[in-house]
């Protein structure tokens, strides 16, 4: 676990007790705090209650409060620390906290605040509308390969504060949203990294420009001399690239163009140009770190991809199953579509947009599509013209379906350019429920 003793005596609030809310209740008491905490699910109340009754801290941990902080006094607390799904734009936290002068953050901002008691060590956060996962996962596989200390944390599903301290001279690679970053004012990473930027999460930000603004302001905490790894594949990167150019910060840059020509054919977990986008990045950050090239090229060949990130989950009768789960948006299906030449496509859910036209370039190699989830009738619409549609309704349905019309070499795709939480749990309980779908055809 990570701490801080500049949290001894001090107050702090906690709403939300999933995986990054209950490892900040963690580590605050462990670090000597005072935690009012609070989630609207009663079971994670329950649950958080008793595991700090067994919470042993070399710090003297003190009081945990079960309360909502909405209906708690605020003052003399030093920070209302919120998961990255409350939505500050909607929800009265946010107000509360202003009007006590309190300030809303984090649990990166937390480990921001931990970092000067730790071994001296290095941090990369990465950003990006789409292939920040792969990013991430692929920074952190080159460093093991390289022998080099380090941990996952953040957006990936790892909550930092929860991770145990790496010794001298290690790395903690941390996948960062944008809600994230919105909570985090002193993160100053030693490498940043920013894939790209396409419109997402607009429910959040005042318009798109509010939302690149949110990535940007990871490059804006970072001192001079850090790197700043920022593809400039669309025009709002393109905009904070020249943002942190201005600032003086030139020889700090390095770009990330889009159509780079590279061999690929070792990589075979990094298939597709939008994977040479990230093995660029991943590569430049790596080089940032003083990382061999010979380890890099290792880690490349051998890197294992993501769960339910364009995985090979079986094939049948010569036909492949490739669960795409974690493909939320229209601009995060793209790749897929593109990487495989005969498709039934299992579109579908809650949908984060009005159009798919972002997936346009794939439709040639559509067989057919199988729409499902609250976006089916929209969705069936939009694609009708374009090649065969047919309304599922459930992903159980759809792979059913699409395994008895395949035909030997082509592939059933669940890429879904949607959200998840219309039918599922999330986008893992969604490719898991496609993993137990496909095992369980005849």
């Amino acid at each position: 676990m990570i701490v801080s003793r500049a949290w001894r005596g001090k107050r702090f609030a906690v709403l939300g007790l999933a995986r990054s809310g209950a490892a900040s209740v963690r580590a605050l008491l462990a670090g000597g705090a005072e935690v009012v905490a609070w989630d609207s699910d009663a079971e994670r109340r329950e649950s958080i209650a008793g595991d700090i009754q067994e919470l042993s801290s070399p710090l003297d941990a003190t009081t945990l409060i079960v309360a909502d902080p909405v209906e708690t006094s605020l003052t003399g607390v030093a920070g209302v620390v919120v998961s990255p799904g409350v939505p500050l734009n909607r929800h009265p936290v946010a107000a509360r906290a202003r009007e006590a002068g309190v300030p809303v953050i984090g649990d990166i901002e937390l480990f921001a605040q931990a970092r000067g008691e730790l071994p001296p060590h290095k941090v990369v956060g990465i950003t990006g509308t789409n292939g920040k996962s792969t990013t991430t996962a692929l920074i952190h596989h080159i460093l093991e390969t390289a022998g080099i200390p380090a941990r996952l944390g953040g957006n990936i599903g790892l909550p930092i504060l929860g991770q145990e301290p790496l010794p001298a001279g290690g790395v903690y690679v941390l996948e960062l949203s944008s809600y994230q970053i919105d909570l985090t004012h002193s993160l100053d990473c030693d490498v940043a990294v920013l894939l790209n930027i396409t419109p997402d999460h607009l429910d959040r930000y005042d318009g798109f420009e509010g939302y690149a603004g949110s990535k940007a302001r990871l490059f804006a905490m970072q001192s001079a001399g850090h790197a700043a790894i920022i593809g400039i594949g669309d025009a709002a990167a393109q905009g904070v690239a020249k943002q942190v150019s201005r600032a003086g910060r030139a020889t700090d840059l390095v770009r990330i163009a889009p159509g780079a020509c590279m061999d690929q054919s070792r990589w075979p977990a990094l298939q597709g140009p939008h994977n040479a986008q990230n093995a660029l990045a991943a590569i430049a950050a790596c080089q940032a770190l003083g990382v061999a090239q010979a380890a890099i090229d290792r880690a490349l060949e051998s890197f294992p991809g993501l769960p339910h990130r364009m995985e090979r989950v079986a094939t049948r009768g010569g036909v492949l199953f490739v669960n795409d789960s974690k493909a939320t948006n229209p601009d995060s299906a793209a790749p897929a579509l593109a990487a495989f030449d005969r498709v039934h496509w299992i579109v579908g859910g809650q949908a984060k947009t009005d159009d798919l036209e972002a997936c346009r370039p794939g439709f040639g190699h559509v067989v057919r599509a199988y729409v499902i989830g609250d976006a089916a009738r929209r969705f069936a619409e939009l694609l009708k013209g374009e090649f065969p549609v047919e309304t599922s309704g459930t992903l159980d349905a759809a792979v059913r379906s699409a395994a008895a019309q395949a035909l030997p070499g082509e592939t059933v795709l669940l890429s879904p350019a949607c959200a998840s939480f219309d039918q599922f749990r999330d986008y893992e309980d969604r490719g898991a429920q496609f993993r137990a779908a496909v095992g369980a055809l005849q």
